[in-house]
């Protein structure tokens, strides 16, 4: 199908690829992997044809129809959606404009045998149409804009009306409905929604042609490819299994080389000790000359790309209150109709929680909404006591000062940092080298997205609200990031799309659709049966209702009781925390009287202020004593709870 033959591409002086040779054939189904830099995208690029071959050839089949999604492509503007869409049907286009030109034809026309050859060739056209299945075209056109998260109601829109991430969804929808040959998509994921993600995988599944993927969404790329091919040291290697065997290979294969090149320097240091030490000895020139040339023979064993052993790890933050947000009522109208109405919901300390939902249902507002980065229209939110809340999204990038450098953008956030720990922490995030130099200003979208998420990592908040965390970083990076939230003891929000990623992190999903949400007490995997359940055949549906019922009345009956058992000592515990604020208060009160000195002349004051500075601190005490213990005594209970209501979900 395609021939790759010794190709070599150099870019900035340095060699991508060099003399690499690989086939792809018919019905592949290949994921592309291998470190930021190395050539991916490239590579997708000279197989479209998009940039050229230093040396080598590309030989393609004839006729061969490829289409390609890039991750960054111009606005499409001036068409409705629909017809954008449908314009990828080129064929179908060129007959519909032909039978409009013959039928004004035949309305001028008086001559019969004129009008004979053109009812003719109209009677072509429509078996043409038959032939390229015309007349499903528009039903194909809906199912694929649906699937891809389109409501009916944005078919008749201007495609200039559409974001970004919609952008992408469009040109995606073009590519899968244009009957090509080969798909080479490039992180087509990165504005997928949870359902949009389960769609597509599905298409890639049943899709009968050639597929070449890059993307850091190893659940998607695992789904849907069966063979992985590897550019690493200049060369590709192209491996019969999808990513998750191909690791298990990789990790195999790298032990043996390791083994190999220790093997071979041991030999290499024996062989280098003996020529030394002979080298000057006739009776040993002829073993010492042998002993060169198997040196000069011997090919030079690359060593295996380095495991990142990288650590890194939140700061330890001070403990928050038992709830640290409560949601009573909110709601947020953007016009007259609703992102969401009426949400109650209550964070527990320790809650780490994944918003999914399509896009547009309003993840991202309510997540503002918690972070106080944007007020609801209705409602109150409470913060908890000693909460502390830090919060990541593309847009934080705009709060970059951009006249600073990396190293700068951290060390502001904190003095406990050195710059050996701020290098390494903008390592992990790809920045190596004098990349930490840079001005933040000539940094791209997705690098400035990268440094923002290592300056949330080093502040102190025991409440992270992450939005779409992973959509800049490698697989490698993503591991990185997903190891210190797991060993984070805080509270955690997440909007991710990235089903590996949130996979080990989170015990809570919380859907937000049709204006609405819904709590999924348990992992990822359990919300995705439980969506998958939701779209079963009608009679599975009603059983499974039944189940859900009973489910749902004994999980009700749990949070009843646990509310029950704990409802007076949060009542308790809310109290001692207002009546903590007001010590703390007094006592700055008693702390800055003290240190005026014209307190000093009078002895009485002095006395009282004293004795009562003395309380205060007692009181504290008792009070900080006493909040520690329901507190845990709190916690004991509702994990107890939570054990139950894992059992019954």
């Amino acid at each position: 199908m395609i021939d790759l033959i010794d190709i070599s591409v150099q870019f900035s002086g340095k060699y991508l690829f060099n003399n690499v040779n690989f086939r792809i054939n018919s019905g592949d189904k290949f994921a592309l992997v291998g470190s930021n830099g190395t050539g991916k995208s490239t590579l997708l690029k000279l197989i479209k044809g998009i940039e050229q071959l230093e040396s080598g050839t590309i030989q393609k089949q004839k006729g061969l129809k490829i289409g390609y999604l890039p991750q960054d492509f111009l606005h499409f503007k001036g068409k409705i959606l629909f017809d954008e869409v449908k314009s990828t049907f080129t064929k179908a286009i060129e007959l519909d404009s032909e039978e409009s030109e013959i039928n004004d034809l035949l309305k001028s026309s008086n001559d019969n045998k004129t009008k004979h050859d053109l009812i003719h060739r109209l009677g072509d056209i429509h078996h043409l149409k038959e032939e390229i299945g015309y007349y499903e075209i528009d039903s194909k056109i809906g199912k694929v804009l649906s699937g891809l998260g389109f409501k009916e109601s944005d078919f008749n829109r201007l495609t200039d009306e559409f974001s970004g991430g919609w952008q992408m969804r469009i040109e995606l929808a073009k590519i899968l409905l244009a009957a090509n040959d080969i798909l080479l998509l490039d992180e087509p994921t990165n504005h997928l929604d949870i359902d949009s993600l389960q769609w597509v995988i599905d298409f890639l599944r049943n899709y009968k042609g050639t597929l070449i993927l890059i993307s850091h969404d190893q659940h998607f790329v695992n789904s849907v490819t069966s063979r992985t091919i590897e550019i690493f040291n200049q060369k590709v290697n192209v491996f019969n299994g999808n990513y998750a065997k191909y690791l298990v290979f990789k990790k195999e294969r790298d032990e043996q080389l390791i083994n190999q090149i220790k093997n071979r320097e041991r030999e290499v240091k024996q062989m280098t000790r003996f020529i030394e030490r002979f080298r000057y000895k006739n009776t040993k020139a002829r073993q010492v000359q042998s002993r060169i040339k198997m040196l000069e023979k011997m090919e030079t064993l690359e060593a295996p790309e380095s495991e990142n052993k990288i650590e890194i790890h939140f700061p330890e933050a001070e403990r928050s209150g038992a709830v640290p947000v409560e949601l009573k009522g909110i709601s947020k109208f953007y016009t007259k109709e609703p992102v969401f109405e009426n949400v109650n919901l209550q964070i527990h300390r320790g809650d780490k929680i994944a918003f999914v939902g399509p896009n547009g249902a309003g993840k991202t507002t309510l997540a503002k909404i918690i972070s106080n980065k944007l007020s609801p229209t209705q409602g109150e939110m409470q913060v908890g006591h000693n909460t502390y809340i830090s919060y990541y999204a593309q847009e934080v990038t705009e709060d970059l000062n951009p006249e600073y450098d990396l190293i700068d953008t951290l060390g502001e956030v904190t003095d406990d940092l050195t710059i050996g720990r701020i290098r390494t922490i903008l390592g992990t995030f790809l920045f190596s080298d004098d990349d930490v130099f840079k001005k933040v200003k000539v940094l791209s979208g997705g690098e400035k997205s990268r440094l923002a998420l290592a300056k949330i990592l080093i502040q102190k908040a025991n409440l992270i609200i992450l939005d779409e965390p992973t959509n800049h970083l490698d697989f490698e990076s993503k591991k990185i990031l997903q190891n210190a939230l797991l060993k984070f003891n805080g509270t955690l929000i997440i909007v991710s799309h990235d089903i590996d990623f949130i996979r080990p992190v989170v015990n809570k999903v919380i859907e937000i659709r049709n204006s609405r949400i819904k709590e999924y007490p348990g992992t990822i995997d359990y919300y995705l049966e439980k969506l998958q359940a939701e779209q079963t055949t009608s009679s599975t549906e009603s059983k499974n209702k039944n189940l859900k019922k009973e489910e749902k009345r004994r999980i009700a009956e749990l949070r009843q009781e646990k509310y029950k058992a704990t409802v007076n000592m949060k009542k308790e515990l809310e109290s001692i925390e207002k009546e903590i604020e007001y010590l703390e208060n007094e006592k700055i009160k008693n702390e800055n009287d003290l240190a005026d000195p014209s307190i000093y002349s009078d002895v009485e004051r002095i006395k009282n202020t004293k004795i009562r500075y003395m309380e205060i601190q007692k009181s504290l005490e008792v009070n900080y004593e006493r909040w520690a213990e329901i507190t845990a005594e709190i916690e004991s209970i509702e994990n107890e709870f939570e054990s139950q209501l894992s059992k019954n979900s």
